[in-house]
C-alpha cells in the first residue's frame, strides 16, 4: 500500500513520554504506567518514548529495553508509539530500530548522527545512514531535524531521502524557521513526505499548521489543550484553532521558555500523576520560583493533568 502526505498513517498529537525515577534514580515502572493512562485520558492521538525530553540520554541500554516493552505492553495497542532509537552507529541505530519493531512499534525516531559539539558526518554518509536503518524494518522513519544535533539537514536533501529511501516518511522539524522549511520540504517532496511534523512543545505551532503540518510532537503535561487545536485546524476549523492556540500559549511558552524537560513530571507531580518528578542527575531540579510560575500559568487553563490523580 502506497502512503502519501493526502492519506497519513499517523497524525495529530503524539506527546513525548517523560521517563519517571523515583527518589533514589531508579526507575519507577508503576509511575511510568500511571504516566502513560494519563496521556491517553488526555487525548493524545499517540506517544513518543525515549526522546530527549524523555531524558533519553541518562539510560542505560538495558533500561531502554525495559521500557520500551514495558511501555509497549502497557499501552498495549490503545494507541501508535514513536520510539527514538537514535545512536551514532548506522548498525546499532538499524539494530535498535529493529528491536523496536518487533516490541511494537508503529514508528521510529531517529536523530542524524552526531557527537559531542564537532563531531560530524557528511551528507553521503547521513543518507547511507538513513538507508541502513530503512532496510532493517518495516515502519517508517520520522527524521528529527533538531539543533542539537548541530547538523545542518537542507529541506532538498530531506526530500530528497523522502523520495529514495523507502522508510523515510515523517519529518520532525525543530530548527529556526520551521514553518518556512516544511513548506519548502512539502513543494520538494510532494507526496513522499507523508507526516509533515513540528516539535519544540508547539510553540511555533500554529505558523507550522498553516505551512501544512499535519503532526505535532509536544511536550507530555496537556494532551487535552493541544488536541483540539490540531483536530479543529485539520477539520478546517482554523478560527477555533488560533483561538485555542491562544488560550493555551502562555503555557507552552513558560514549557518551552522556562521550564524545558522539566514541565511535564512537574505538572503530573502537582496532580497526583506520579510521585516523583525529579530529573536523573545531572540534570538539576526546577527552581522553585519556575515551578511556581508554571503552576500558576497551568492553573489558569484548568488542565486535566493537574486533577486526573
Amino acid at each position: 500500500m502506497s502512503h502519501s502526505a493526502k492519506n497519513p498513517r499517523f497524525r495529530g498529537v503524539y506527546p513525548v513520554v517523560p521517563t519517571i525515577f523515583d527518589e533514589s534514580g531508579n526507575l519507577d515502572l508503576e509511575g511510568q504506567k500511571r504516566c502513560l493512562d494519563f496521556m491517553i485520558d488526555a487525548g493524545s492521538n499517540g506517544l513518543s518514548i525515549l526522546a530527549n525530553f524523555s531524558e533519553q540520554f541518562v539510560l542505560g541500554d538495558d533500561e531502554r529495553e525495559v521500557l520500551t516493552s514495558t511501555i509497549l505492553n502497557h499501552v498495549a495497542g490503545r494507541v501508535p508509539v514513536i520510539v527514538t532509537t537514535t545512536h551514532f552507529s548506522s548498525r546499532i541505530c538499524a539494530a535498535r530500530s529493529k528491536r523496536a519493531q518487533e516490541a511494537g512499534a508503529s514508528m521510529v525516531m531517529v536523530m542524524p548522527p552526531y557527537h559531542g559539539a564537532t563531531i560530524r558526518v557528511p551528507e553521503v554518509g547521513i543518507y547511507d545512514f538513513y538507508r541502513t536503518v530503512s532496510d532493517a524494518i518495516d515502519i517508517p522513519i520520522m527524521i528529527q531535524d533538531a539543533p542539537a544535533a548541530g547538523t545542518p539537514l537542507s529541506a532538498p536533501f530531506l526530500a530528497r531521502m523522502a523520495k529514495e529511501i523507502e522508510n523515510v516518511a515523517y519529518f520532525k522539524i525543530e530548527v529556526a524557521a520551521a514553518a518556512s522549511k516544511l513548506r519548502e520540504m512539502i513543494q520538494l517532496g510532494g507526496d513522499a513526505i507523508e507526516g509533515p511534523w513540528d516539535g519544540e512543545e508547539a510553540i511555533t505551532l500554529l505558523a507550522d499548521l498553516d505551512a501544512g503540518a499535519t503532526g505535532t510532537m509536544t511536550g507530555g503535561g496537556y494532551p487535552d489543550g493541544l488536541r483540539p487545536i490540531v483536530d479543529d485546524y485539520l477539520a478546517g476549523r482554523r478560527e477555533e484553532a488560533v483561538a485555542g492556540y491562544a488560550r493555551w500559549l502562555p503555557l507552552i511558552n513558560y514549557e518551552n521558555r522556562q521550564c524545558g524537560l522539566l514541565a511535564a513530571k512537574a505538572l503530573m507531580k502537582e496532580g497526583g500523576v506520579i510521585r516523583c518528578d525529579a530529573p536523573r542527575h545531572p540534570i538539576t531540579p526546577m527552581h522553585p520560583a519556575t515551578r511556581a510560575g508554571l503552576l500558576d500559568t497551568a492553573k489558569r487553563l484548568d488542565p486535566l493533568v493537574l486533577r486526573w490523580g
